[in-house]
């Protein structure tokens, strides 16, 4: 059971890396401040689902990390 848990955190830290490093928002240390004077901009398309699948993958990560202390003990 340890090592399935284990199997899967691996995967899901490994896409969780792929999906945070294709969002190519904010680009340079500006938009780490709120550089971008463009104004809002409304997630798109393939953007948007990159969030979203961010935002997924974290969550089950978190789960699955905390899934693991229970079962190590």
């Amino acid at each position: 059971m340890i090592k399935i848990i284990n199997i899967t955190e691996i995967i899901v830290s490994v896409l969780l890396i792929i999906s945070i490093l294709l969002q190519n928002r904010g680009a340079g240390l500006g938009g780490t401040f709120g550089g971008s004077f463009g104004g809002y901009h409304t997630k798109r398309g393939f953007e948007k689902f990159l969030v979203v699948f961010s935002v997924i993958l974290s969550g089950l990560f978190i789960i699955l990390a905390l899934l693991n202390l229970i079962v190590a003990k």
